[in-house]
């Protein structure tokens, strides 16, 4: 039987996310920033607030984010592990609502407010249409979430963020799948005066041909398309009933299964 792994896309084996909460007039420096070095982010924002002057407004969240990710963060962030489950399913679902009628597409990620949760909010998150839902608590590693609706981060941007940055690209070895994510909110940078930190970032990690930029969902996507494919028993093929593609490892050689493919492996 051979050595089947799964690989990030072209065979690449680090993944690199951003998230950032609440949507507010910081983000509009920061989408710059991750546009010049080619780093992509999830922004987890608030549809009934965003007519406040510091916000985003409805407007221009379409085209500010085109080339990332929006996400819900309920319409008002209340504190949810403390509100009843009616108030929760409006939040979230009033939330996706007025976010997808602005970009468009379905709106299946959450950043918990207030980093407030318990196991029957996560257990219900999947009736709701969320497919994963982040955390505030940083692990300072780099690996792959197990559950997805607890979904705890790298870092907060001010938490080593560099020489975590260091450390990840000090990683070599080719068995494991390794995965930076980065979390905060856009108005720090303001309040501390410390944009520096940031740009540094990005211009340091950004533009490498073996990391993969993505989003929050897009990595859940592609994991649960490598869930999806179809093994033979001895896996000799493996057929692909997703509409993307999914890399593997076989032995020392990188496959590409192409969505509804079959192939020898």
């Amino acid at each position: 039987m051979p050595n089947v792994m799964l690989t990030f896309p072209e065979g690449k084996n680090k993944v690199v996310t951003m998230s950032y909460d609440d949507g507010k007039n910081a983000d509009r420096r920061l989408v710059s920033i991750f546009n010049q070095y080619g780093i992509k982010g999830t922004f987890h924002l608030n549809s009934g607030l965003t007519e406040t002057k510091e916000r985003i407004s409805k407007q221009k969240i379409a085209e500010l984010y085109q080339n990332h990710e929006v996400s819900t963060h309920t319409v008002t962030h209340p504190t949810i592990a403390r509100s009843p489950k009616e108030v929760l399913v409006e939040e979230l679902i009033s939330d996706r609502k007025a976010l997808e009628t602005i970009v468009g597409y379905p709106v299946r990620g959450l950043s918990y407010p207030n980093g407030s949760f318990t196991q029957k909010i996560k257990e219900l998150l999947p009736h709701l249409g969320i497919e994963y839902a982040r955390t505030v608590k940083s692990t300072n590693t780099f690996s792959i979430p197990d559950d997805y609706f607890e979904w705890n981060p790298t870092c907060h941007h001010n938490q080593n963020l560099m020489k975590l940055a260091k450390d990840f690209i000090g990683l070599h070895k080719q068995q494991y799948l390794y995965l930076m994510y980065v979390w905060g909110h856009s108005y720090e940078f303001d309040n501390d005066e410390n944009w520096d930190v940031i740009e540094d970032f990005c211009k340091y990690i950004g533009g490498r041909e073996n990391i993969w930029y993505a989003t929050n969902i897009k990595i859940i996507d592609y994991l649960k398309a490598f869930q999806n494919l179809k093994f033979s028993a001895d896996c000799q093929f493996v057929y692909n009933p997703n509409a993307a593609s999914v890399w593997l490892k076989v032995e020392n050689d990188i496959i590409e299964v192409k969505g509804g493919e079959q192939v020898n492996i």
